[in-house]
């Protein structure tokens, strides 16, 4: 039988760093988990134990540190590809850098005070390889959103082990998880960021729903209309159901009034909209 070494990385994951930048008694705070990711010329650590091509993952948290103090933080897909073109420009041995990034945000509540933001989290992944392409996939996570009516579900297949009641007014409930990729590396990641969640949101709101799925589409080609420097989104919504409670026991109705919320199992819906002519993906999405 012959073996060989297949595809890998190495990195450090989850590097916790906050930077408060002091604007005078005006203080801001940049709150991120930094992941770092790197292949190469990795065969022979992976035989025979030999070092000399690993950067330690110690060093990379380092990086990152020494990055922040020395350029800032910013725009966390600004900051990610700094990173990932240092790793692959530094060192011969490294062909590709992956870097994620998670924001977590703080709302102001005076000129030094905040209080912790327990929405969704900003995120970004960034490649970058030895060949100089780099990729940007900007998203969000944990975008808690909710439809009391305007949704439907009927239709579907029924067979014997069906139990589900078809409805024409539901709930809508669930967690967005988005991922848009840019068409190019240094777009203005920021009001691209605020441009889509506008969008996801509009959309989630104004669609009259007769499955997630539709609703998905929905706010993947509002996204995509509304903003010509991305070229693909990505969404992963869970479908958090709410059951309506039979009062009827206790000589009481129930008009779509009192839900059972049920946390699992749950509905997960997943797809992507992409314009015709989007570039390929490559290693995007990994």
């Amino acid at each position: 039988m012959t073996v060989k070494l297949g595809a890998n990385r190495y990195g450090k994951a989850e590097t916790r760093l906050v930077q408060v930048v002091r604007q005078g008694p005006v203080h801001h705070v940049k709150d991120v988990s930094v992941s770092t990711s790197l292949s190469g010329d990795m065969e022979a650590v992976h035989l025979t134990g030999d070092n000399a091509t690993v950067l330690p993952t110690d060093t990379q948290k380092n990086t990152v540190y020494a990055f922040a103090r020395r350029h800032g933080v910013g725009q966390i897909e600004a900051f990610a590809l700094r990173l990932a073109r240092h790793f692959v420009a530094s060192q011969r041995s490294i062909h590709h850098a992956r870097v994620e990034i998670e924001e977590y945000g703080w709302n102001r509540t005076g000129p030094h005070s905040f209080v912790r933001d327990g929405g969704e989290v900003r995120t970004c992944v960034v490649h970058h390889d030895e060949d100089g392409r780099s990729t940007v996939v900007s998203g969000l996570k944990d975008l808690v959103v909710m439809n009391s009516t305007g949704s439907e579900f009927h239709g579907y297949i029924v067979d014997e082990y069906t139990t589900l009641e078809p409805t024409t007014d539901r709930i809508l409930a669930t967690a967005v998880a988005a991922q848009w990729r840019h068409s190019d590396a240094g777009s203005d990641y920021g009001t691209a960021y605020a441009e889509v969640r506008r969008c996801l949101l509009d959309a989630f709101a104004g669609t009259h729903s007769l499955s997630l799925q539709q609703t998905l589409y929905a706010m993947g080609e509002r996204a995509l209309t509304a903003c010509p420097e991305i070229c693909e989104v990505r969404l992963a919504m869970p479908n958090k159901h709410h059951f309506p409670v039979d009062l009827s026991p206790f000589g009481l109705d129930n008009d779509n009034e009192v839900f059972f919320a049920a946390d699992r199992p749950y509905g997960l819906i997943e797809g992507g909209v992409l314009r015709e002519d989007a570039p390929d993906a490559g290693f995007a999405w990994e």
